[in-house]
């Protein structure tokens, strides 16, 4: 019996101690933030294989810039980039951390070394009020952070999304700050994290700080960021850019690659604005329904506080004449489609949801369960959801189809050779790759008359399968090469989109000439030094399975400069290559 006793008192002692760290994580959402955050050295300590997917080599373009940052160049100072530097300088981080970490799952994680520092304390102060608010805020940044998928499709089939990342990263960090203009009540947090949030804005791309003024505007004209703090943050954002300009020139030469890009996209910013709302229609549509709800609803107290404006004037009056919930919605709707007319790729209007989460709670306590509030619920409910689904859904996707892929067979792509794609697609590029050999002038006349052997080329899991087959197989080439002259090629470029080797080959890149290099949106015309960069380079590779408008103009551009010391060799059936005609020689 005494035997029976102490195993019940024991047994009730642990359920007790269960409960109390069950009851523990349910009072501090923070907990779980940092779990979240010390499980992902897990994941990238080891290589995980990734399936193909649409535009995926876009992700490429974190390797150079991170091979160009460890040889000391600096973004826009010494290499054109269509975006702000730090992405690049995170993922630079990441990737000395974890080299066996897969470059795709870097770049999107990496950004947490920002964002989660940021909500930290957004979590903090909201627990302390409601930890189930703080749920609520916490949960779906988890899942936009940690899932690097877009909410747009561009293609039907299931993948990995490697492009768009800088704009998931912005709507991510509009998140964390909506949270904080919403939500945060310490002036001094809220100085703190907008501040941080809006330099990380700028400095990862631009449109993204334009975005997170007009929320800060919003807020500041409603009176949720006081005089104080917006003065205290400002005094912090340009005391950081200052700092930058001075030590290393930064801000003025990412100015200067911003100017450049708005000559080379000098278009129109009405067709760019339907376009971002006709791709978001259902958030856009249920979001503009719902300020339509809330301004009848509200109507009584907004003309209440128009009336104390004008019998009473100041800033507190004209405070409750902007804090109303219709306008907020406008102001993040307008943040929204602003940033999302430049994008391609993105997890648009992620930002929505603490807003609308603040809304729900405000009308459920003034209106209760009643058919306003079910209004506003289902309308609310329509705009957030959707990105969630469609996130979790494409994960999935991916994840469960990528049970009957075979990994790549390479030798020389390091972790980036970590993708796997179904053996019919694998067969497809073979058979794509002999015919693009066999029949190239056929291709050539078709790029030179401005088209593409598929409209949605990029996006095709077999072009993306053939591009690093090619490339495994023109770095072993190269090397092959390198063995027979008994030279060695120091600095290496490629006319085309995306440029891995130098890191693939621990070799250089050279300066000035862009990343991301397309050329009708972000190359601009090469000017002396680009083209004295171009001319002093080692090894300028130039694929050919197929030739694209895009390569075509890429050489036009390039050419020029390579024409006097460089002469063009057969590398591979699909790499050519421009040579340095000095580099030859045997020692």
């Amino acid at each position: 019996m005494q035997g029976s006793t102490k195993t019940v008192i024991s047994q009730e002692r642990n359920g007790q101690g269960r409960n109390g760290i069950a009851a523990a994580l349910a009072r501090q959402p923070l907990i779980i933030l940092a779990l979240a955050a010390a499980c992902l050295p897990l994941a990238l300590s080891i290589t995980v294989t990734m399936p193909i997917g649409p535009m995926y080599w876009d992700h490429y373009i974190y390797l150079d810039a991170a091979n160009r940052i460890f040889d000391g160049q600096i973004p826009s100072v010494d290499f054109f980039a269509p975006v702000g530097g730090l992405g690049y300088y995170l993922f630079a981080g990441w990737l000395y951390l974890f080299p066996n970490g897969h470059p795709l799952l870097l770049s999107s994680w990496s950004l947490l070394t920002v964002t989660a520092p940021l909500m930290a304390p957004v979590i903090l102060d909201v627990q302390k009020r409601s930890p189930a608010i703080a749920y609520g805020l916490l949960l779906p940044f988890l899942i936009f952070s940690l899932l690097p998928f877009n909410t747009g499709d561009f293609y039907p089939y299931p993948g990995s999304d490697g492009f768009g990342i800088y704009n998931r990263q912005v709507c991510q960090l509009l998140y964390v700050l909506a949270a904080a203009l919403v939500f945060v009540r310490g002036w001094k947090t809220l100085a703190a994290v907008t501040a941080l949030a809006m330099l990380a804005l700028l400095f990862i791309k631009v449109t993204g700080v334009v975005a997170g003024l007009v929320l800060c505007l919003m807020a500041f004209l409603a009176g949720r960021l006081p005089l104080r703090a917006a003065i205290l943050g400002g005094a912090v954002f340009f005391a950081v850019i200052g700092l930058l300009e001075l030590t290393s020139g930064m801000v003025s030469a990412y100015a200067a690659d911003i100017l450049s890009l708005v000559v080379i996209n000098d278009t129109s910013l009405l067709p760019r604005l339907l376009q971002a709302a006709s791709l978001n229609f259902g958030i856009v549509l249920a979001s503009c329904l719902l300020g339509l709800v809330l301004f009848i609803q509200g109507f009584p107290a907004l003309s209440t506080a128009i009336r104390s404006v004008f019998a009473k004037p100041g800033f507190q009056a004209s405070a409750e004449v902007f804090d109303q919930s219709f306008l907020w919605i406008a102001s993040f709707i307008a943040a929204g489609l602003l940033f999302e007319s430049q994008n391609t790729g993105s997890q648009a209007f992620i930002f929505l949801w603490p807003l609308l989460l603040a809304i729900l709670i405000e009308t459920y306590r003034n209106k209760g369960a009643s058919v306003a509030f079910a209004a506003v619920a289902i309308l609310a409910l329509s705009a957030a959801i959707p990105p969630v689904a469609t996130v979790t859904q494409k994960a999935a996707r991916a994840w469960i189809g990528s049970v009957n892929n075979t990994p790549l067979a390479h030798q020389n792509l390091k972790t980036m050779g970590a993708v796997g794609m179904r053996d019919m697609l694998s067969q497809r590029a073979q058979r794509l790759e002999t015919n693009y050999m066999a029949y190239r002038p056929a291709y050539q006349a078709l790029a030179e008359a401005g088209e593409l052997p598929s409209f949605l080329l990029y996006s095709d899991f077999e072009f993306q399968t053939l591009w690093l087959q090619n490339a495994d197989a023109v770095i072993s080439a190269i090397r092959t090469f390198e063995a027979a002259n008994k030279v060695r090629f120091e600095t290496v470029m490629t006319i085309d989109f995306t440029n891995p080797f130098a890191w693939l080959l621990d070799r250089h890149a050279p300066k000035y000439i862009a990343i991301g290099a397309d050329p009708y949106r972000a190359v601009p015309p090469p000017g002396e030094r680009v083209n004295a960069a171009v001319a002093g380079v080692d090894l300028a590779l130039y694929p050919t399975c197929p030739p694209t408008t895009a390569r075509l103009k890429l050489l036009e551009l390039y050419a020029p400069a390579l024409a006097a010391d460089h002469h063009r060799i057969t590398l591979t059936p699909c790499y050519d290559a421009f040579v340095r005609s000095g580099i030859t020689a045997s020692p």
